[in-house]
């Protein structure tokens, strides 16, 4: 069995890899995995393409990547909200850990938490605190029922006890147009798209997402730290593959994934965005992140009772 396998990895690959994207062109996701797969190809000797399949809460994508051979020829790039989409959709066609397998992640994206200037808290204590004073009357936006800000938002709630309003958008720019005017409370934003307003004082940074610092907002603590022990919700992005896919050539695409992510000039360009290219271990650590996640944020959507069908 053994040599078996090994043989299976050494001859991997031997034509080309396909990576769907179930997303628009020129998005996050698209983007990152665009990167990695160009880069990919110097490791693994042959071409790597990118497809985008949008559409469907994933269903589109999902179909096409499910009835693809379990040869470790096509693979699904994911977001945080793969895991959630079927407790959120009725529609949705898939289970994201009996139909997959994790290969690696290659990117985390803080969020963060931002609040117009007259939201009376410097802090997220202070927010909290506000919050339950005052339940049900500081509202909060996202880029949409389901997205990964709303995701972040509940979980805030019920982390804190503390009872919000959601104000659904369609998009986070016209979520972030309304804090800055005092339309709407807060928002759990990209650290990107909320950096340029943070700088100049169009809105109040109170905490990220991720456990750790970002690179780019060293001086704001993370939500954890400034008042909300073991809060985390950070954007993450990885491949998956079909169930049945051969172990030897997850643990060989995951070696590759992790050998991009480690390049300094691919690490120094996404920093700037406010991203941090990171790999799993290996495909059964990754697996398992996926489980947890899914536990997590499962519990927050049926919690919350949010739907989007």
């Amino acid at each position: 069995m053994g040599l078996a396998s090994d043989a299976v990895a050494q001859a991997f690959p031997s034509k080309p890899l396909l990576i769907v994207v179930p997303a628009a062109a020129g998005g996050n996701l698209d983007n990152v995995t665009r990167n990695i797969a160009q880069r990919l190809q110097e490791q693994l000797g042959q071409p790597v393409v990118v497809e985008n399949r949008p559409g469907g809460n994933y269903n589109i994508a999902v179909d096409f990547v499910a009835k693809a051979p379990a040869d470790g020829y096509t693979y699904l790039a994911i977001a945080d909200s793969f895991l959630y989409s079927p407790a959120i959709v009725r529609t949705a066609r898939f289970d994201p850990l009996k139909d997959f397998v994790g290969v690696s992640m290659y990117a985390s994206v803080p969020q963060v938490l931002v609040v117009n200037p007259a939201v009376p808290a410097q802090s997220v204590k202070e927010l909290i605190a506000l919050a339950k004073k005052r339940p049900a009357e500081l509202t909060y936006g996202s880029a949409g029922t389901g997205y990964s800000g709303h995701i972040a938002a509940e979980l805030f709630s019920l982390q804190a006890g503390i009872s919000m309003t959601h104000v659904p958008y369609k998009g986070n720019a016209p979520a972030l147009v309304d804090v800055i005017g005092g339309r709407i409370s807060m928002l759990f934003d990209t650290v990107s798209t909320s950096l340029p307003h943070i700088k100049s004082g169009a809105v109040r940074v109170l905490g990220v997402t991720t456990s750790a610092r970002s690179q780019v907002l060293p001086d704001v603590p993370t939500v954890s730290e400034a008042g909300l022990p073991g809060y985390e919700a950070a954007i993450f992005n990885g491949l998956v593959a079909r169930s049945g896919t051969p172990p030897a050539i997850l643990k060989r695409l995951n070696e590759a994934v992790r050998n991009v992510v480690q390049q300094q000039e691919l690490h120094s360009r996404f920093e700037a965005q406010g991203v941090d290219l990171v790999a799993s271990e290996s495909p059964e650590q990754f697996t398992n992140f996926l489980k947890a996640q899914s536990e997590k944020y499962v519990q927050v959507v049926r919690k919350a009772n949010i739907r989007a069908d």
